[in-house]
């Protein structure tokens, strides 16, 4: 009777085991016959300087930059290239520019058939939906692995260039968490402190060719299109910091996300309302392993090049905190925190994130990783008055839905969420 019984649970086993396996394989056929084959012969049609439709009204500067008492007055820009990094609250960031992109009537440049550009491959102007040489987009902000000379073709020159990152030794523990399972020699990591192990002896789980090694090493150095199996005293990695700095007019950071938006309105010319946000794809605290020093110093030695990159960053914001001036920064800070706990008032039940589980509506479920429930979300506020429901419901919606409501065609990233469900992933 035993044998009997064990005996079909090892082919209800195997049953899951095979159907698994095909719809996994299904999928990256699916995925891989997606992606458009990359044209290199589009012709190189110049992008107009601006892609501004109309010209936006003008803003009063502070009156600290202000000139002889005259206050000066700046324009909205509206031209944005946002590199959006992993696991640096970027989730965050898209849902204001989204907003800003609606209010303003811009056009996106936004992927096909998912929401990022193809990554981990090196962004292609033909990844774009709709693309045509000469077309004229103004922001673009989903997950790519950086190639500025393609991204060049495809946004125009007065295009503002806008970034975050994340201290090196946090990201990596939110990478390992969101991301380990899809490393395949992270398997054998045995016991329950996975991270741990990983970063006691790295060498032994971490091959560089390996299949999505590159989420476990230098993240953010990948992001922006560089090696990030080099060695940290390469001269190539102060060259690409160079690069990157020379191109990118803001480099924010997680750390001080208030400091960084307000910075991003200087920058940008935008109204504080523009700012306004509620944080996204957060973490439930019971799953954030909690670095002792000695592995924090062991992720910032094993990710010494995106800790080089952080630091140069790290001496750049601060320089641009005080020549905006730290009383002024403060004091806009904190107008940006008291009305963002206004709309959280308003639009929030019972005014906090809460468990995935917990989520009344599918639309406000966030994507999950796999195996996990661990990314929180929110309800929306019954009965919010006619003034701000429209701007509550935006302000929550995760980011694969709200690029649904902008008419993204996400199906393979749907398809791959039903193929999870399934199995229960």
């Amino acid at each position: 009777m035993m044998v009997g019984k064990q005996g079909k649970q090892w082919r209800s086993v195997c049953k899951g085991l095979i159907l698994g396996t095909l719809l996994t394989s299904c999928m990256i056929l699916l995925y891989c016959l997606s992606a458009p084959e990359v044209q290199f012969s589009l012709p190189d049609v110049p992008v107009p300087y601006s892609c501004s439709h109309h010209p936006a009204p003008a803003h009063p500067v502070a009156a600290s930059n202000s000139v002889h008492g005259q206050e000066q007055r700046c324009t909205p820009k509206v031209d944005i290239m946002f590199l959006k990094t992993h696991k640096t609250a970027s989730s965050t960031i898209l849902n204001i520019l989204f907003r800003f992109g609606e209010k303003q009537r811009l056009k996106f440049a936004f992927p096909s058939s998912r929401n990022d550009f193809f990554y981990p491959s090196p962004f292609h102007r033909s990844q774009v939906k709709d693309y045509r040489p000469g077309v004229c987009f103004n922001i673009m902000c989903n997950h790519m692995r950086l190639n500025e000379a393609e991204v060049a073709k495809v946004l125009p020159a007065d295009t503002s260039y806008i970034t975050i990152l994340r201290d090196p030794a946090e990201l990596f523990e939110s990478s390992f968490h969101y991301f380990g399972r899809l490393v395949p020699l992270t398997w054998k990591i045995s016991g329950d402190d996975k991270l741990g192990e990983f970063l006691r002896e790295p060498e032994v789980y971490y091959d560089p060719d390996g299949f999505n090694s590159f989420y476990l090493k230098n993240l953010l150095f990948f992001d922006f299109g560089q090696d990030n199996n080099l060695s940290a005293d390469d001269p190539r990695v102060e060259e690409g910091i160079q690069a990157i700095a020379q191109r990118f007019e803001l480099v924010m950071l997680v750390e001080h996300f208030e400091e960084s938006l307000i910075l991003l309105k200087d920058a940008l010319c935008w109204d504080m309302e523009d700012l306004l946000f509620f944080k996204l794809n957060a973490r439930k605290g019971s799953t954030v392993s909690k670095l002792t020093p000695e592995l924090r110093a062991k992720a910032l030695e094993w990710n010494s090049i995106d800790w080089k990159l952080y630091q140069y960053f790290n001496t750049t914001f601060w320089q641009k905190v005080e020549a905006y001036g730290m009383e002024r920064m403060a004091k806009d800070v904190a107008e940006l925190q008291r009305r963002n706990a206004e709309m959280a008032t308003i639009c929030i039940e019972d005014g906090h994130a809460v468990d995935a589980g917990s989520i009344h509506e599918t639309a406000m479920q966030p994507w999950q990783p796999i195996g996990e429930k661990s990314i929180m979300g929110y309800n929306l506020k019954k009965n919010v008055d006619k003034a701000h429901r429209k701007l509550c419901r935006k302000m929550l919606t995760p980011e694969l839905q709200y690029l649904t409501d902008l008419g993204v065609n996400l199906w393979i990233t749907k398809l791959w969420g039903h193929v999870r469900d399934i199995l229960h992933w």
